[in-house]
């Protein structure tokens, strides 16, 4: 009875553990009113280099009485040129400027301002704007969002115009350029912009003379603020390409001494463009419109520096690591999908001749010394992402030459990496790399995860602030490494135990990763920790043996949706601000703006799909794993045979990964990630796998075991096979026995008849044991199989 219902109460604890994990969220009181006046400053293309005591004096004092932060400018085109900016901090949301540009780089500013009546002005393209937003772009965006939430507002210069001219083009009052005296100006509406100019260039000189010009500026701005007023400076854009990050300074009541962060970023420091409207609006006490906007109030936290040189010191090396980080990723993971199609080709000559024959025509086999490099090429393949992952630990960007010291420190973790585990004990096993590898790797990125992510933020292998996407918790890459490295340490850990426990330990390793992936305070990824749940479900129900039956889809099925309904639930509960992915989508498609966001994750998996190298990745462990590993000649079906508990965490992962991937927007970057680490492993198993195919026990007077009529004398050493691995005979290991491979690999289907001892293989009904020429021994005796595997039934371990 209890067997019955052991689906039903290890589904049960997966929901639980997902659904506590994402319900909770850190404390955080909404933030209030703290101003009558707004002023929003903005300069095209101001970056923290830019910013210092001598070029910048008002702004370095306004900087060290205020919070601070890293601004990223995304928008709805790339890169974003000054007129998007300025629409996207009007309209709230990622926005663009219709009209054509050219590829990579920002046209010249063409925004017609008149002034019908001296004291407001008109945008006569405004409202094609406001069409091309919502007709060709899936954002949602509304130019004039801002300004239409406030009675009346200010704008001084044509970037300012741009952000404050409501919906049909009107903007409230309107100035070409600061009056000497602009208090007048500022005091007449409780919500000001003012576009200080721009920063552009790569000279340093004429850098600092623009920044000298904006500063001066902004000296007559903060001179004429009114009373109980907040001062936004920001950096709205940049000038060209690529995008860097950017300057964002708030002065003003409450805001004193701290880092700026909010809701929609998760992290210390750092704020996007689409902040800045809904911040305003919050400072004010306004309410926000009906639709919401992307961005989220920015809030002050405490524990900067005293110091602003210290301070800014940490931003200003963000944009250099940012800015470092898109030139070498393009090329890691290029080189990436190169070394794994090299080896892949390496590996298929090796499979084929891996399995000896019995006869004179056997192929001669594959000098030892070949295989044993392969086999460290496989694992050093396998550990390049979790290394480039902990190369970020190193400053490597402040050079020169920044790809050249990311791809020492790199390469310098890999054979580290790889020499730990090439003499790890236990090597020599069949799944000891297999093991110590998923370990390894699980062990990188849940300790990055556990301190804050920070090698992720704007690492080569993590996500870039300058994309907009995430700012905290495990990115794309991450996720697919962090999951397939669980799911096959539970399946490595679930090997060795007895089979009925099997479920228990692949539920309690999963659901461990579970709550780092999908916790706000760690992952932070709620799509990933559903997909997970039901990777981690699908591996549970079969990772005693048997296949993927109906009942079985059906309870990993089940677990996912009730993780997700649970989570919906929580969410939905929560204030409009506060929810998380989830909830905003189920209350857009309440509203019936939910097409939108379907519209944007599809757009988005296109997108990836296209261009991103991870595909390759994917593209190749499929095409490897389908047409080599897979085939009779390939080993995998024979190591599923043997070990079930690994063909389960291989099912978990490529169904979590493609889950992950899909929902998320990420298309197979999360399958691609995970199979940089999976594939490897999973030839280099196969490979041991067969190399083992001819392993023969001795015969001998033992006494019987569980797993076989007869066995050797204790002690005895087998024929064949690694020294340290215990063959066929070694007691509860049951790998690579004869019965599993006289046909090459695996059987028809899989039998279970769960009894014997739980580390050996069981036999499919009707088979008997074959009586086979020993093969590679010296020894004339034939010998009693033990521990058959032939079909994924009960496995030894690894």
């Amino acid at each position: 009875m209890l067997r019955r219902f052991t689906p039903v109460l290890l589904t049960l604890v997966v929901v639980a553990l997902g659904v506590t994990a994402l319900a909770a969220r850190p404390d955080s009181s909404p933030p209030r009113r703290s101003a009558d006046y707004v002023v929003l400053a903005g300069v095209a293309g101001l970056r923290w280099s830019d910013v210092d005591p001598q070029s910048t004096p008002t702004l370095w004092r306004m900087a060290q009485q205020g919070s601070i932060g890293s601004l990223s400018t995304r928008s709805a085109h790339r890169p974003t040129c000054p007129v998007d900016g300025w629409l996207t901090l009007g309209a709230g949301s990622y926005a663009g400027w219709n009209g054509s540009r050219r590829p990579g780089g920002c046209p010249p500013a063409s925004v017609t301002v008149e002034q019908p009546d001296g004291i407001g002005a008109n945008l006569p393209d405004q409202e094609r704007v406001v069409a091309y937003n919502a007709d060709r772009q899936p954002w949602g965006a509304v130019p004039g969002s801002l300004s239409e939430s406030v009675r009346c507002s200010v704008a001084v210069g044509p970037g300012a115009a741009v952000a404050a001219a409501r919906p049909f083009g009107r903007v409230d009052r309107y100035a070409p350029a600061l009056p000497a005296d602009p208090s007048g100006l500022l005091g007449s509406c409780v919500l000001s912009i003012v576009d200080l100019g721009t920063v552009s260039g790569t000279d340093p000189a004429d850098r600092r003379a623009d920044a000298r010009r904006a500063d001066e500026a902004l000296a007559k701005v903060l001179a004429a603020r009114p009373q109980r007023s907040l001062v936004l400076v920001a950096g709205v854009s940049d000038t060209e390409a690529p995008a860097r990050l950017h300057v964002v300074v708030a002065d003003g009541p409450g805001w004193e001494n701290g880092w700026l962060t909010s809701a929609s970023t998760g992290r210390e420091g750092y704020l996007q463009l689409v902040d800045l409207a809904p911040t305003a609006l919050t400072a004010l006490g306004r309410p926000l419109p009906e639709r919401l906007f992307l961005g989220r109030p920015a809030v002050k936290v405490d524990g900067r520096p005293d110091d602003l040189a210290s301070a800014i010191a940490a931003p200003a090396d963000a944009d250099r690591e940012a800015a470092a980080q898109r030139a070498v990723a393009g090329w890691f993971f290029g080189l990436l999908a190169a070394a794994q199609i090299i080896l892949a080709v390496a590996v298929l000559p090796l499979l084929r001749r891996a399995r000896r024959l019995a006869g004179p025509h056997s192929p001669p086999p594959v000098s030892p010394r070949i295989v044993a490099a392969v086999e460290l090429l496989l694992i050093a393949a396998a550990l390049a992402v979790p290394a480039a992952l902990l190369a970020d630990a190193v400053p490597w960007w402040r050079g020169d030459h920044a790809g050249a010291y990311f791809a020492v420190v790199t390469v310098a973790l890999i054979v580290a990496a790889t020499a730990l585990v090439r003499f790890t004990p236990g090597h020599d096993r069949t799944l000891g790399p297999l093991g110590a590898v998923a370990g390894l790797a699980t062990l990188v990125v849940g300790a990055d995860v556990l301190s804050g992510a920070r090698l992720q933020l704007n690492g080569v292998v993590g996500y870039s602030a300058l994309e907009g996407g995430r700012f905290s918790g495990l990115g794309t890459v991450g996720l697919g490494v962090f999951l397939a490295g669980s799911l096959l340490s539970a399946g490595w850990l679930a090997q060795r135990v007895r089979r009925q426990w099997r479920p228990m330990v692949v539920v309690a390793v999963g659901g461990l990763a579970v709550v780092v992936v999908g916790s706000p305070y760690l992952g932070a990824d709620s799509i990933g920790a559903i997909a997970l749940t039901a990777g981690v479900a699908v591996a549970a129900a079969i990772s005693t043996g048997g296949w993927l039956t109906v009942s079985r889809l059906v309870w990993a099925t089940m677990a996912g949706l009730a993780l997700t309904i649970g989570f919906a639930v929580v969410d939905l509960r929560r204030p409009v601000e506060e929810r998380g992915a989830l909830g905003r989508f189920l209350t857009a498609l309440g509203e019936g703006t939910g097409g939108l966001t379907v519209h944007r994750s599809s757009t988005a998996n296109f997108q990836t799909l296209v261009n991103s190298p991870l595909t390759v990745l994917a593209l190749v462990g499929v095409l490897l794993v389908w047409f080599a590993l897979l085939q009779p000649w390939g080993g995998l079906m024979r190591l599923f045979g043997i070990y079930p508990a690994i063909r389960a965490a291989l099912a978990g992962t490529a169904l979590a990964a493609v889950i992950a991937g899909l929902l998320g927007g990420a298309a197979l970057d999360v399958a691609g990630a995970a199979a940089a680490l999976v594939v490897p492993m999973a030839a280099l198993a196969s490979l041991r796998v067969l190399d083992h195919s001819t392993d023969r026990t001795q015969p001998g007077s033992g006494h019987p075991r569980p797993d076989g009529p007869s066995g050797g004398p204790p002690g005895g050493r087998p024929t064949g096979g690694r020294p340290d691995d215990g063959g066929a005979a070694r007691a509860g290991d049951g790998t690579d026995t004869a019965t599993a491979a006289s046909d090459g690999g695996g059987t028809d289907g899989p039998v279970d008849d769960g009894a014997g001892d739980p580390d050996a293989g069981a036999r499919p009904a009707g088979r008997s044991a074959p009586r086979v020429p020993v093969a590679r021994t010296a020894a004339p005796q034939v010998s009693t199989a033990t521990g058959a595997a032939a079909g994924p039934a009960g496995g030894g371990t690894g």
